[in-house]
């Protein structure tokens, strides 16, 4: 087995442990069970999600077992960690339907088989569901104080505004329940989690010494952050979701490739399984030669390849490649195109008929009808990668990419589009 502290130290995303030697001495004296949840508050995880997903992988490649939970319990009632405001709840029917997704979005990332690592995946809907309320409140709400609960951070800070609900303040108790059913059910000893999640992973740390009287272990991972103080995962249309019918592969492969010169490396770190030499050399390159954007581009084809899969990637890059002249437009399929298009100014329009400098204005890829006009006579403006030298062309029917799409240039890299909706 590898020394996966070591590695998560190199990479730099240990936030917090609750004590690094005793958990190196467990992960040293053989195989251990590790587990993360993720709770369904959406149809689908997100970019930050990722990065808890892969600190869970890494401990399965290095030797050690992994339990994905997927929280049809706890997505009932809502996790008031970092949130202002009371969580809205959503019905016994969309949970369960955002459960079944996100199961199959983790067992992507966790190789399940007969062997001493092989995963496993649950819901903790399965054991909570079985409880009484009676059985709950003495069973495991007897372990703890009141007092304890008020001082969490997730809780006092909500009591200083609105405050909470006993819903939300009962969210740590449901958690720490998992865990010790994890070490009844598994021998789990690890609960993996986001820096947020600290106070919820101790509690069930607490609670199995107090009813098991056994010493286990957390470990969180560092909140991911953008040099320019942006909030990381989140792009202009919203979250950077793992799901393809929310965020397109194209625009999830665009994300990593748009990353800054001083994020890429920690993102390589973090999001990738490349080696400590392979990224040292990556981090050279981004001094070296930062316009190449090497390490950019080798992010962005491995976060892609992890989440969307290798044929998806090539998809993507033939795309990518296309839009800026240094490849086929016809050969993309419809449902690529129409994702890339979808990332670039781009006007929809009932039929053909219009010009194409009107074209160019109306998209947005020229502030103006003059402006396009220049951009034509200057020799810098493409239809579909040909360049257009008549003020006068009207683009036809069969310009048409699927019937559909026209892929407007102006110069080497300004990108727009028009689709006929009609």
């Amino acid at each position: 087995m590898t020394d996966i502290l070591d590695e998560l130290e190199w990479r730099d995303v240990i936030a917090q442990t609750t004590d690094a030697d005793a958990l190196r001495t467990a992960l040293a004296e053989g195989p251990i069970t590790v587990y993360a949840g993720f709770d369904p508050t959406a149809p689908s995880l997100h970019a930050g999600n990722l990065a808890t997903l892969l600190i869970l992988t890494r401990f399965q490649r290095a030797g050690h077992r992994p339990i994905g939970l997927v929280g049809g319990a706890t997505g009932l009632i809502g996790d008031p960690s970092g949130r202002s405001t009371e969580r809205s709840l959503n019905s016994s029917e969309v949970v369960a339907e955002w459960v079944a997704r996100i199961r199959v979005q983790v067992e992507k990332f966790l190789s399940f088989d007969d062997g001493p690592t092989g995963a496993t995946l649950v819901s903790n809907l399965d054991w909570t569901s079985e409880m009484s309320a009676i059985d709950f409140l003495r069973d495991v709400g007897k372990h703890f104080p009141v007092n304890r609960m008020l001082a969490r951070e997730s809780v006092s800070a909500r009591l200083g505004g609105d405050g909470l609900s006993y819903t939300e303040f009962s969210y740590q108790i449901l958690q720490a329940n998992d865990y010790l059913e994890l070490y009844r059910r598994h021998g789990c000893t690890l609960q993996l989690g986001g820096s947020d999640q600290w106070g919820n992973i101790t509690a069930g740390v607490d609670l199995i010494r107090r009813v098991e009287g056994t010493h286990t272990h957390a470990l969180t991972g560092k909140l991911i952050t953008k040099a320019d103080g942006t909030k990381f995962g989140k792009t202009a249309g919203g979250a950077v979701w793992l799901d393809p019918a929310l965020t397109s592969p194209y625009a999830f492969y665009q994300y990593w490739l748009n990353a800054d010169d001083r994020d890429v490396v920690r993102f390589l770190k973090v999001f990738t399984f490349r080696t400590q030499d392979e990224i040292a050399e990556l981090e050279k390159a981004v001094a070296d030669r930062p316009a190449a954007r090497e390490a950019q581009r080798t992010l962005a084809e491995d976060v892609t390849t992890l989440v969307h899969g290798a044929d998806e990637l090539a998809r993507v890059v033939a795309a990518s490649r296309a839009l800026f002249g240094q490849g086929s437009l016809e050969e993309l399929d419809a449902r690529t195109l129409g994702s890339a298009l979808a990332e670039v100014p781009r006007a929809e329009v009932s039929a053909v008929g219009a010009s194409f400098v009107d074209l160019l204005a109306e998209s947005g890829l020229v502030e103006s009808k003059s402006a396009a006009r220049r951009a034509v006579k200057e020799g810098g403006a493409y239809l579909n990668n040909v360049k257009i030298t008549d003020e006068a062309y009207v683009p036809s029917a069969g310009d048409l990419l699927h019937g559909r799409f026209l892929v407007l240039r102006r110069g080497k890299r300004s990108i727009g589009g028009v689709e006929v909706t009609a």
